[in-house]
């Protein structure tokens, strides 16, 4: 074993490696014994590709280039591909159409609405249609969405089925096709703050009838209305403070399960599941308790949950049948992974891995395995993380080195990080770098009150909270106090220019994609998150000087240290005038700086080179700046 400082180490994880073969699995449907899921592919410029595996175990991939199964609604997209029978609808991300795929034959467009894009569709088989949300966007700038239903055979108009709020999701058609819910909500709420669930009776015809709202509001947030087999109306709702299980019945809402656990998930993108029905007395879920994801099983009948001891920790698009339930699944030694489970034998099987690699023995043997840490913050509270301490068979430190650190600040910021295996993380700690991926006050997992600590507090909390994990991994002599730094994607990105403008800890920082001018997003953002700073930070353009007071753009004279920035030149969620505002105000002030803008991407990396890239600009950034200098800036 050879001595080599921390943060010098050679690693086989390399830039090439993660992005070689890799691909991001996005979805999973059922389609009676047909299972489905969509790939993004880098080494393809991130195109999305349905694949279908029947029940003998064949493989094919569905989606012909160059179309990309892929919606922009809300522009975090999600539930892009449904199935019915065989046949596949899906919206194309080229054109933003909703197109049919019969088997055997090319995708063919339903719809012809340039200005239209489409998302969350479900079939309503009685009707030969498609009940969907829609995105439309007209010339003067004006976004409107609806509900709409789609002829599967595009021979009629599309028909609006409801209109009038801001935003729609997750319309659900009962098994008999007379009823149909749906979630709505207005500007300045998002779907984690207050939703309303509606239900109203389907004629014949197809119109809706006397429409009710049966659940949430302002203060109460619903996810995921699904129908039971017997025809009752499930839901998950955050009334207790926890997003818990209820039905709908007799008029009224009812728990199901009441649980200090999260059931629930924040609405980023469409399509999010945590449970179905195995059978009209079999419930099955995934839920979160303290950060980690669980699975169980409901007895409907009796009230009898029973956890299911499964080696993953994170669950997404949850899909249940009579034989099995299939998810999106990671754990610390598990990249994501498409699997099923067996009801009957609660055995697993993985149908297909992100990637392969870390299947490898060798390799494995470099992975760096997380401690969930619970640390002290501001105002006698506790906030929650995962460390992740250097690792590496080939190398050790000299024994009076401590290593240095990277904070995580995870996006959203409404979201959660995962203990998941994560190569892109592995690569810093296979290098000798510690990681601690922070759930600061305000993240998703831990309830709702602990959601509600980022409420007008978002660039304090987040920020107090990233500072507080580092300080407490230098208390337990786990890190160098001296050489931290910080780094975070999008909300993060914000936490990170925040964090190294507005206090004096970190020794170098970088942001991907990250904002660093929140009056200017505020003039200058889609319109699912146009409001959403008015309940992270104030009402705008009322509280202004709030806004300025937070934007690191405003306070470049208190920055004194290094920092990278990497961009999509298309992101219209954090645009890209954000990074150069910044970049500019950096370089005027002569201190060392990295600026990397790439071509052709949006919110995110998705191809190949240029995850590649970034990686191994951020390790120079690092390795010359903080590793080997201790310079102060």
């Amino acid at each position: 074993m050879m001595i080599s400082p921390y943060g010098s180490w050679q690693s086989p994880i390399t830039s090439d490696l993660i992005v070689a073969e890799a691909v991001g699995l996005i979805d999973v449907l059922l389609d009676g014994d047909d299972l489905y899921w969509i790939e993004s592919r880098p080494n393809e410029s991130g195109r999305q590709v349905v694949v279908r595996r029947t029940a003998d175990g064949a493989l094919k991939h569905l989606t012909p280039a160059p179309f990309s199964a892929r919606t922009r609604v809300h522009e975090s997209g999600g539930a892009a591909v449904t199935v019915d029978h065989g046949i596949l609808y899906f919206s194309n991300f080229e054109d933003q159409q909703l197109y049919r795929q019969d088997p055997g034959n090319p995708p063919r467009p339903i719809t012809n609405q340039r200005r239209c894009r489409y998302a969350d569709s479900r079939m309503d088989s009685a009707r030969a249609r498609l009940v969907c949300v829609r995105e439309e966007h007209g010339d003067d700038g004006a976004v409107i969405n609806t509900l709409v239903a789609v002829s599967v055979d595009a021979r009629t108009e599309e028909v609006v089925l409801t209109s009038g709020y801001d935003f729609y999701s997750t319309p659900r058609i009962s098994f008999d096709g007379t009823q149909l819910t749906w979630l709505s909500w207005n500007h300045p709420g998002m779907p984690w703050t207050g939703t309303e669930l509606w239900l109203a009776q389907l004629a014949s015809s197809g119109s809706l009838a006397g429409a009710v709202k049966i659940a949430g509001g302002e203060a109460e947030s619903i996810f995921q209305p699904e129908w039971s087999p017997d025809g009752t109306l499930y839901l998950v709702s955050d009334r207790s403070g926890w997003w818990n299980i209820y039905r709908y019945k007799s008029g009224r809402v009812e728990a199901v399960l009441p649980m200090e656990a999260e059931f629930g998930q924040p609405q980023w993108s469409f399509g999010g599941s945590t449970y179905g029905f195995a059978s009209e007395s079999k419930l099955v879920a995934t839920y979160t308790s303290r950060g980690q994801g669980k699975l169980g099983i409901l007895n409907l009948e009796d009230g009898y949950f029973q956890a299911i001891d499964i080696p993953y920790h994170y669950f997404a698009n949850l899909r249940v049948n009579a034989q099995s339930v299939v998810f999106l699944g990671g754990a610390p030694d598990k990249s994501i992974s498409v699997v099923r489970l067996d009801l009957s034998t609660m055995r697993t099987d993985i149908l297909r891995n992100s990637t392969d690699i870390a299947e490898d023995p060798a390799l494995r043997a470099y992975f760096s395995f997380p401690e969930s840490i619970e640390f002290p913050t501001e105002g006698g509270l506790h906030s929650y993380a995962f460390f992740y301490p250097p690792n590496n068979p080939s190398f050790s430190a000299p024994p009076d080195e401590l290593p240095p650190l990277i904070v995580k600040s995870h996006g959203g910021p409404t979201a959660a990080t995962s203990s998941t295996l994560d190569l892109k993380l592995q690569y810093w700690t296979s290098r000798g770098f510690a990681v601690v991926d922070v759930d600061y006050g305000g993240s998703t997992g831990y309830g709702r009150e602990y959601r509600n600590r980022l409420h007008r507090n978002w660039g304090i909390v987040d920020v107090d909270d990233c500072i507080n994990a580092a300080k407490f991994l230098a208390s337990q002599k786990k890190v160098d106090p001296a050489r931290v730094a910080i780094r975070g994607s999008s909300a993060g990105g914000y936490t990170t220019l925040c964090a190294l403008t507005f206090k004096d800890y970190f020794r170098i920082g970088a942001s991907h994609y990250g904002i660093c001018d929140l009056e200017a997003l505020a003039k200058d953002t889609h319109k699912f998150e146009l409001h959403y700073m008015d309940w992270l930070v104030g009402k705008y353009p009322e509280e202004r000087d709030v806004y300025r007071k937070r934007s690191p753009i405003h306070h470049v004279d208190g920055l004194s240290v290094p920092v990278v920035f990497f961009q999509g030149d298309q992101d219209t969620i954090v645009p890209p005038n954000q990074a150069e505002m910044m970049v500019n105000a950096i370089r005027a002030k002569g201190l060392p700086l990295g600026y990397f803008i790439f071509h052709g991407e949006q919110h995110g990396f998705r191809r190949a080179e240029n995850i590649r890239r970034a990686l191994d600009a951020e390790l120079y950034f690092y390795s010359t700046l903080l590793v080997r200098s201790g310079l102060r800036f």
